[in-house]
């Protein structure tokens, strides 16, 4: 779907992208990164409307920087500040940034229609945008980022300012676009959102590529195993002479092991010490230690 070589892009002595090289499959992709890590500066490259200092980006073969026009016509976009004026209903902001697109107008107001239904604003799209909560506005913005039939949305943090319950909410309406046959890149500095929901992984350090890949590729067994034994984690470590294990607060343990005999001789010492094995399970590496490992901060992975 996209394809970025050699990209860099400098304001005045800031480097916002540096030797930027990824290629990105279809599906959802989590653009991970600190503020300030380039994300936003690659979403407008990709747009076109901001120009590499050097390299190129290709989206669904077309080059961008040779055809910007081209490459907007496929492309919808989801800023992340508040852009959509408030004194106008959805149903209109939507339906005219779907003629905008170059939609006719009545199917543009039909598509809208549907749109708003899609992102949960069936009821409130003849209200203005004034009233609308952040979590509805969230909405708004991704329905006009839909409404053109899009093959690839640019989503610039869409669970910002959202509580937990809408973050659930905006995550699964992101998910649910690949069923579509919507492609999505998804800007976030929230890892645990990149990890719920994305196929792919793209982690950036101050415009510098820390990691790219398949998301479950990034991660992996971390040499850790959780044993469950029904809250009593204090008998069990000290039938485990000698292992570096930790007991949590809800009455698990961690062991780090290094081989399958170490995990039976686990299993074996729960059976001598009579405890009940309620779980056993390995430990799994996460985003977060993947980004540490690969910005030279530490970290498992």
């Amino acid at each position: 779907m996209l394809a970025a070589r050699a990209l860099s892009k400098s304001y005045g002595a800031v480097r916002a992208i540096e030797e930027f090289t990824a290629s990105l499959p279809t599906g959802v992709t989590g653009l991970v990164g600190a503020n300030g890590a380039g994300k936003t500066t690659l979403f407008k490259i990709m747009l076109g409307l901001l120009k590499p200092d050097s390299g190129t980006v290709v989206i669904d073969g077309i080059d961008v920087s040779e055809d910007p026009i081209a490459v907007r016509s496929i492309l919808g976009y989801m800023p992340e500040h508040d852009c959509l004026p408030t004194d106008q209903s959805a149903a209109d902001v939507v339906a005219t940034l779907g003629e905008i697109a170059g939609l006719p107008a009545r199917v543009a107001r039909q598509r809208a229609s549907d749109i708003l239904d899609l992102v949960g604003l069936d009821e409130a799209r003849f209200r203005p945008i004034e009233g609308f909560s952040t979590g509805m506005r969230q909405r708004a913005k991704l329905a006009q980022a839909l409404v053109a039939d899009p093959k690839l949305v640019l989503l610039d943090e869409p669970t910002a300012g959202l509580d937990p319950q809408g973050r659930h909410e905006m995550l699964e309406l992101v998910r649910r676009l690949g069923t579509f046959g919507i492609s999505v890149i998804m800007a976030t500095h929230l890892l645990d959102d990149v990890q719920t929901i994305c196929d792919h992984v793209v982690m950036l350090d101050a415009g510098r590529l820390v990691a790219s890949g398949r998301t479950q590729d990034l991660l992996h067994t971390t040499g850790v195993v959780r044993v469950d034994v029904a809250g009593r984690g204090q008998e069990l470590l000290a039938a485990l002479p000698g292992r570096d294990a930790a007991l949590l607060a809800d009455g698990t343990v961690e062991v780090s092991v290094a081989s399958d005999d170490e995990m039976d001789a686990i299993v074996a010492a729960v059976g001598d010490a009579g405890l009940p094995l309620h779980g056993l399970t390995s430990q799994r590496s996460s985003l977060d230690d993947v980004f540490l490992a690969g910005n030279g901060t530490g970290g498992t992975a």
